[in-house]
């Protein structure tokens, strides 16, 4: 079971929910490209070798394979590296899978920055905004061990195309095992009055230990965990700033694009307030550990509290 603050990959607990699924699903079948064990979809083959396959070096032909596979009854479960997921094989995602609106699921592994080492080739921070775009792509973006889980056993379940990220280097577990789950519903992990802080993937963690440090300075941060960005849950958020009046969104991806610009759309659409995106701003990755680069772009929990009051201020 995932303790409270035990750090745990997301890519291990897609590899465990899978294993987990196939009990459920005869249906259900896991396309790798030639990274099994990297991503984790491996562990199936464990219990079920006849519900993986292996599609060697050649992402956009494992995409083509599962829209087929979807058509014929199957549900199709993509594995790979974002920057090869939703990068090398945009054109298939859309085409083969968005236009139709298959029901394939695509959860990419080793996103964003937290990558580290394997520097800025590998470091895909545009993935959520270019599945965003895909009319009809359910894109979601899991904070922990416990979330991963519950967003895949949802996806599964649901008919039609999703997109969800996944992450290389291990992260705290910040929710309960048996939590509750929706596809497009955020949640109030902690209750303020003076700025709303949504954040989404890894920087959940860096926001809710943002809020305790900005507390210890009389600053009440309200906490939302936003793992759908698509549909996005606006009835929240505008809830949240309804109440006050400033928002700041945190977010391992560009901040074009994704959570922050999405936050943006509705806020300007429906309640318009001055905001802060946290993300990272029009430059590429680098090569380091995760620690050192989640600190190197302003995403860690110090870095987090300072900008916040910089806002407020």
């Amino acid at each position: 079971m995932a303790e409270l603050g035990k750090k745990i990959a997301t890519r291990q607990s897609y590899g465990e929910v899978l294993q987990e699924l196939s009990e459920k699903y005869d249906n259900l079948i896991v396309l790798d490209a030639d990274l099994a064990g990297s991503t984790k979809s491996g562990m199936i083959k464990k219990v079920h070798p006849e519900m993986h396959i292996d599609c060697g070096i050649a992402e956009a032909n494992m995409t083509v394979i599962a829209a087929g596979l979807s058509t014929c009854g199957m549900i199709p479960v993509i594995s790979t590296f974002a920057m090869f997921g939703a990068g090398r094989s945009y054109e298939q995602v859309r085409n083969s899978i968005g236009y139709p609106h298959l029901n394939v699921k695509i959860c990419c592994t080793h996103a964003g920055i937290t990558v580290g080492q394997d520097g800025a080739s590998h470091q895909c921070l545009e993935d959520l905004a270019l599945m965003r775009e895909i009319p009809g792509m359910v894109v979601m973006n899991p904070a922990d061990d416990s979330e991963a889980k519950a967003a895949i056993r949802a996806a599964v379940a649901y008919e039609g195309p999703v997109y969800i990220r996944l992450g290389r280097a291990a992260v705290p577990v910040v929710f309960p095992e048996d939590m509750d789950f929706e596809i497009g519903k955020g949640v109030v992990l902690r209750e303020g009055t003076d700025v709303t802080i949504a954040a989404t993937g890894v920087c959940v963690d860096s926001a809710l230990k943002a809020a305790d440090k900005l507390a210890e300075e009389g600053i009440s941060a309200e906490v939302i965990n936003i793992c759908t960005i698509k549909p996005l849950d606006t009835q929240l958020l505008l809830k949240s700033v309804g109440k006050t009046r400033k928002i700041v969104t945190v977010e391992e991806h560009f901040v074009t694009g994704g959570l922050g610009s999405a936050v943006a759309e509705c806020l300007a659409e429906n309640d318009p307030v001055k905001m802060l995106r946290i993300g990272v701003k029009d430059t590429f990755g680098q090569s380091g550990t995760a620690d050192e680069l989640m600190k190197f772009y302003g995403l860690d929990a110090d870095s987090v509290a300072a900008s916040v009051k910089a806002y407020l201020a």
